[in-house]
């Protein structure tokens, strides 16, 4: 069944469409906002979830101190419109790279992360370009096994190895914990500061991350900043998670059925160019139809979404417009250069996705 919204959107704007509920977006904001004041820490949430100064600017409004950028194009934008204080969460190589982030360092207040000898050999010239120094922040690896060094001795060479180099300075500690790892997580600091200050070194960031790590927020000892990022509009894995509820989901998917070839299935117009094909950790199908809960988005061509009914005791018909909360909305949102703004029953606007399909 179709309901009043979705007949709009689908008539205005035509399906797929990707809506965003500014109401749960702003209760989003404030909820995590107030549990990183609750627990002494700065909010600098990551903007690659909606890449839109529009949104940063209500996250910095909210109490946000600065953002948390993955690309250089992304924070060229965000700066563009305002948004100072970046820390920019990736190790950036190359002079392409470095003349970019040296002007952008010339327009705002700007902090990278790095965590080898070859980027920070690097990054003196963005600094040299600027005509001040460089903020570096050193990434540590504690469990998730992505990027980062993996020891504290490691960090601390790093530290030394900045704090020694012209046009750059040492600034502090980012880690991405795992959720059930932030022992590991302490202890890893713990050694990690203590062998920095006996270097004559002292961190004044110490970043943790990121929206599934919430119920933590505040449990590193030392911390400074929490790196939130999906939080704003939530999605089928933050649920999963146990960090959102499915009333939490602030971004929807409006898809129409095309096809019902058989009883036991159909045809969506979102396929993996629309809903991407990340199964979510092991999510049982691509997304949940919230109008048919017991649907599975079972496979995917481009631009079908191939559905799996047998589950289902009342079955979407040709021309129903129906919801869908993706697995990883992140990636949706990046398919995407606009999102229809909601409130209620009530079509507000069109939002630009303006910092998105940056590939570096």
């Amino acid at each position: 069944m179709t309901t009043p919204l979705a007949a709009k959107i689908a008539r205005d704007y035509g399906t797929p469409a990707v809506v965003i509920d500014m109401d749960r977006v702003e209760r989003n904001i404030a909820r995590v906002q107030a549990a990183c004041d609750a627990a002494g820490v700065r909010n600098r949430p990551h903007i690659k979830t909606h890449k839109s100064p529009e949104l940063a600017r209500l996250q910095v409004a909210a109490g946000a101190k600065g953002i948390t950028c993955q690309k250089i194009g992304e924070a060229e934008v965000m700066a563009a419109a305002g948004i100072d204080d970046i820390l920019i969460s990736y190790n950036l190589i190359g002079d392409e790279k470095m003349a970019r982030l040296g002007a952008l360092l010339g327009k705002a207040e700007v902090t990278v992360a790095a965590d080898n000898p070859v980027v920070i050999a690097g990054l003196p010239q963005a600094g040299a370009i600027a005509g001040r120094d460089l903020g570096v922040v050193i990434e540590c690896d504690t469990g998730r096994k992505r990027a980062g060094v993996e020891t504290p001795g490691e960090a601390i060479e790093l530290a030394k190895l900045i704090a020694a180099s012209p046009g750059i300075a040492f600034k502090g500690f980012m880690f991405y914990p795992t959720e059930d790892g932030w022992a590991v997580a302490q202890r890893f600091f713990d050694e990690a500061l203590a062998g920095v200050r006996a270097a004559g070194l002292e961190p004044t960031i110490v970043s943790t991350g990121g929206s599934p790590n919430m119920p933590n927020v505040g449990k590193l000892k030392g911390a400074t900043e929490h790196r939130p990022g999906t939080y704003i509009y939530n999605d089928r894995m933050q649920v999963a998670a146990g960090v959102a509820t499915w009333d939490d989901c602030a971004l929807q998917v409006y898809s129409t059925v095309v096809s019902r070839a058989a009883a036991d299935r159909g045809i969506l117009d979102a396929g993996s160019k629309t809903l991407t094909a990340d199964p979510g950790g092991g999510l049982e199908g691509f997304g949940l139809i919230l109008d048919h809960p017991e649907a599975k988005i079972a496979r995917f061509a481009e631009e079908h979404g191939m559905l799996d009914l047998t589950r289902c005791n009342e079955r979407p018909k040709v021309g129903d417009v129906v919801r869908i909360v993706p697995n990883h909305v992140c990636v949706v949102v990046n398919m995407v250069d606009e999102v229809v703004m909601v409130r209620g029953d009530e079509i507000v606007g069109i939002l630009p996705v303006a910092a998105r399909g940056k590939l570096r």
